[in-house]
């Protein structure tokens, strides 16, 4: 079965009645989790980024102290796939600020972690893919914001 495109499917939601609407979002929340949390966030956080992003770098805070560190190759997974979920929730929120600022969280928390990450090559050539990516980022916002989140990258 072939998908069709985005503008041939809100051309026919907009011939559904709310409950058809209602029936379908809860039918597709059940087939992937990332559509459960896409439509969670879309619903209950969204309204309150601050405590959105708050809610992500708990998340990365936990996930970082449950790294097994016992060789490099775990932490590196481990990382990727912090890096992965950070992502993933920056893709839910869609907005330039959060993804700007959870990625330069992500890096202070990488470059705090312990064993240092300057004995891993792979580990430090992400953080650098992700600094460069954090200025990009910022070098499309407001003067303002970029002036904060240039004095955050600062202290990396």
């Amino acid at each position: 079965m072939k998908a069709v495109s985005a503008v041939a499917i809100k051309k026919e939601l907009q011939h559904q009645s709310n409950e058809e609407l209602i029936a379908l979002c809860l039918r597709l929340s059940r087939f992937k989790k990332e559509n459960k949390e896409l439509l969670t966030y879309l619903l209950f956080e969204s309204a309150h980024e601050d405590d959105y992003i708050q809610s992500v770098k708990t998340y990365i805070d936990n996930e970082f102290e449950t790294i097994n560190r016992d060789s490099f190759f775990y932490i590196r997974k481990s990382v990727r796939k912090i890096l992965r979920n950070v992502k993933k929730f920056v893709r839910y929120s869609q907005k330039k600020e959060t993804e700007a600022e959870l990625l330069i969280y992500f890096c202070q928390t990488l470059k705090n972690f312990s064993p240092s990450i300057k004995r891993s090559t792979q580990l430090v050539n992400l953080y650098d893919r992700q600094l460069l990516m954090v200025k990009k980022i910022i070098s499309g916002l407001h003067e303002d914001l970029q002036y904060d989140f240039n004095e955050m990258i600062e202290g990396l």
